[in-house]
């Protein structure tokens, strides 16, 4: 059985769309967590060591962290078409992808939002070389991988949409944002996530 912890409008989210996305029959726990505005609290029903989400329970296997439990599902589901098989040649380029979202991508957004970009010049290129990336890879697009939409698309279009107001003005941000919402998946996601923490109370 495959149940994912998930706390509505955090990082589980963009776990939520991709079990959307596969059509795996997995359980949504929804649980709370500490945000960075001070407001929620560990929840003692979340198997996730650091009580973060996403945390995946398959049978007795536990999974945490967002490219490792993306991984780990399209793994039980490439029926679905949302990655490549180990002996593919665009394997790596897709794995890169994945793990390039929490490690430049997201290291970079921060520094942007927190204002380390206007006052660090190293803060400023890394920003920099990650956005070129980017709008490059969309440039060829459609999608990252060119015309086949995958998971890596999933753990980077979500943190593109939530962080727009932090990118570049470019027309193929704002496309690439307009397709991914145009997915079905993408649909059902949201209207599983839940509510945001500040309404949570009042829903």
């Amino acid at each position: 059985m495959l149940t994912l912890f998930h706390a509505p409008w955090s990082r589980s989210s963009r776990l939520v769309w991709l079990v959307e996305e596969l059509g795996a029959d997995c359980r949504i726990e929804y649980c709370d967590i500490r945000r960075m505005d001070g407001t929620g609290a560990a929840d003692p029903r979340n198997p996730h060591p650091d009580g973060k989400v996403p945390a995946l329970l398959h049978d007795d296997a536990l999974i945490t962290e967002s490219a490792a439990v993306a991984l780990y599902l399209t793994g039980l589901h490439p029926e679905a078409g949302l990655s490549f098989p180990p002996d593919s040649p665009q394997r790596g380029s897709l794995l890169t992808w994945m793990f390039w979202a929490s490690g430049e991508l997201e290291p970079s957004l921060w520094n942007k939002m927190s204002g380390a970009v206007d006052a660090d010049a190293y803060a400023r290129a890394r920003y920099d070389a990650a956005m070129t990336r980017l709008l490059e890879a969309l440039w060829e697009g459609p999608w990252l991988m060119g015309d086949r939409f995958t998971v890596a698309d999933v753990l980077i279009g979500s943190t593109v949409g939530w962080a727009r107001d932090h990118l570049p003005e470019s027309p193929l941000l704002d496309a690439y944002v307009e397709r991914l919402a145009a997915r079905p998946a993408h649909a059902r996601a949201l209207a599983r996530d839940g509510a945001p923490p500040q309404y949570a109370e009042a829903s």
